[in-house]
């Protein structure tokens, strides 16, 4: 039997779980929050490139354009959205539009090949992105 004015024995015995549960979830909430976030940002990284990579095909593939405008265009678009270190490696060149053609039709692809953002905006892994566009 308790004394007068005492609380249950069975309160006593939850006391403080409230914080324990909250620490808990809390830590759960924010590493969630915190991959998503990461995720989103790796997938912009990737859709700003791609998009980058395309424009710069375009851009050579116009008459009296060469390789060289579009990868510095292909440059430009991706050092005005992300870090210079983003777009060191991007290259030009000239395939055949589709092995029957010959020759004769060509299309313009720019490779860009760049780090995989994996903690903020650095990482160990690459991203490989390329864009293609009819030479006129």
């Amino acid at each position: 039997m308790s004394p007068a004015g005492a609380a249950p024995e069975h309160r006593r015995s939850d006391s403080g779980s409230a914080i324990v549960d909250f620490v808990l979830v809390s830590v759960l909430v924010i590493t969630l929050c915190v991959g998503v976030m990461q995720l989103a940002l790796a997938l912009h990284v990737r859709t700003v490139l791609i998009d980058s990579a395309a424009e710069g095909a375009r851009y050579a593939a116009r008459y009296g354009s060469g390789l060289d405008d579009g990868a510095r265009r292909a440059r430009e678009l991706i050092t005005g959205t992300l870090p210079a270190a983003y777009a060191a490696d991007v290259r030009a060149e000239y395939t055949p539009l589709h092995p029957s053609t010959g020759p004769a039709r060509q299309a313009v692809v720019i490779h860009v090949r760049a780090p995989l953002p994996l903690f903020g905006l650095l990482g160990p892994a690459v991203v490989d992105v390329s864009g293609r566009a009819v030479a006129e």
